[in-house]
């Protein structure tokens, strides 16, 4: 019989040389994991000698405590110590998704309800978010050129995206920790984006496994994921070969506009306030390897996939002119500045894109151009493909959406983008 262990005797085992956490109702002694925690020590140390799942549930998928397999211990004695401890906050009143008419309204809804930690992730940005506040700033500075006698009946908005036919020329670009806002997660993303045909990337550091996600998508969906190559480049050719066996995702998204992870100070703040040892962001990249080059990251990725690679992050027409040379290995570029989280003061992708079409033009027939960062509204989304866009992607949008709505909060987040889609 499992020994039961009161939350009293769990507390005392809170140092590097014996450190036990609660999980899901049983004790595990992880004393073993302390120094070697990508993290750092205090990731784990944080948590230690008290009930870690409501840390540890909404950022790691179901299958890491199994992979991983601490020493169990017992279970959790549920005494009146810690009950409390574990008791959540009331549930908030639903919100009426329906009733939101924008991104903004949808964004300020979600805010009101999902925690403080969950907040200061999504909402975060580097430094004085400059470059966050500008993404959105430079669309509304784009005025458009509109034609008169034109048959405005009917619009198609379906597009192939890589060959690949998709509802939207919007996707969900790689958010992580979308169980952070709502249990449903990135699972709950791909739902809303199968009710539109929308494609969507699946993040590295996504709250739930790529299995996970797509198990329950649309057999017409296209999904891609996203990769961070790590400094332990096994853990990252295991990831690969895991989604390689997966036929719903249809293309690697190596992202290189983070090597690190940028200084986002409202996060951080979250975690001074709660006396943890780094910020979300922080842990999330520990790991990744910041020393990556053209040629040799390239050479080893092609040998661990053969599905399509897009690269994610280029900022200048240099590079997109370097990527331009490594087709048909690379078959698309995503412009993006990680939606200011990484470097402040970075230029938004749309400056970018005007960019290649004033000094590379032909490029734009050699690989597709996808944009992100700053996408509010359906005009923003025009202006990006009529200057040569193929496709748009959204992160936070989705994130608020999910938080505010669930499955239904994400619909009424590309509804918003692309209200044509529902009019008779």
């Amino acid at each position: 019989m499992d020994k039961a262990f009161t939350s009293a005797e769990v507390a005392i085992h809170n140092t590097e040389n014996s450190c036990s956490v609660a999980l899901y109702g049983k004790v595990y002694d992880v004393t073993r994991f302390v120094s070697s925690h990508p993290g750092g020590a205090q990731a784990i140390l944080r948590v230690s000698g008290r009930d870690a799942t409501g840390d540890f549930d909404p950022i790691h998928p179901s299958e890491t405590l199994e992979s991983l397999q601490p020493a169990l211990l017992g279970s959790l004695f549920l005494d009146e110590e810690s009950s409390a401890a574990t008791q959540t906050k009331d549930t908030p009143d639903e919100i009426d998704v329906n009733s939101l008419l924008n991104l903004e309204e949808i964004e300020q809804a979600a805010t009101s309800v999902i925690s403080n930690k969950a907040w200061a992730y999504y909402y975060s940005a580097a430094d004085d978010k400059i470059t966050k506040d500008f993404n959105r700033q430079v669309y509304r500075s784009l005025l458009l050129r509109p034609r008169v006698f034109v048959d405005c009946q009917r619009c198609d908005v379906e597009t192939e995206l890589l060959g690949w036919k998709v509802g939207l020329p919007i996707y969900v670009s790689p958010t992580a920790m979308a169980r952070l806002g709502h249990p449903s997660g990135e699972a709950g993303i791909a739902e809303a984006c199968g009710a539109f045909g929308a494609l969507q990337i699946i993040a590295n550091n996504s709250s739930l496994s790529p299995e996970q996600v797509v198990a329950h998508a649309l057999p017409t969906q296209v999904f891609g994921w996203q990769l961070y190559a790590q400094l332990d480049r096994r853990a990252s050719e295991a990831m690969l070969a895991r989604v390689n066996r997966l036929d719903a995702i249809k293309f690697v998204v190596l992202t290189l506009d983070a090597p690190v992870s940028g200084k986002r100070e409202d996060d951080e703040r979250i975690n001074v306030q709660a006396n943890p040892a780094g910020s979300v962001s922080a842990q999330l990249f520990a790991g990744t390897d910041p020393s990556l080059t053209w040629y040799e990251t390239l050479e080893w990725l092609s040998r661990h996939t053969k599905k399509p690679i897009i690269l994610k992050g280029l900022q200048t027409h240099e590079d997109v002119a370097i990527a331009a040379r490594y087709t048909p290995l690379v078959q698309a570029v995503i412009l993006s500045n990680h939606g200011g989280r990484s470097l402040d003061t970075a230029p938004p992708a749309v400056h970018t894109l005007l960019e290649i079409r004033k000094y590379c033009p032909d490029i734009f027939e050699t690989m597709e151009m996808w944009v992100d960062g700053g996408i509010r509204r359906g005009t923003d989304v025009v202006k990006a493909l009529c200057l040569g866009a193929k496709a748009v992607g959204i992160g936070r949008p989705a994130l608020w959406g999910l938080a505010a709505g669930g499955v239904q909060g994400v619909e009424r987040t590309l509804q918003g983008l692309a209200p044509i889609v529902f009019s008779d």
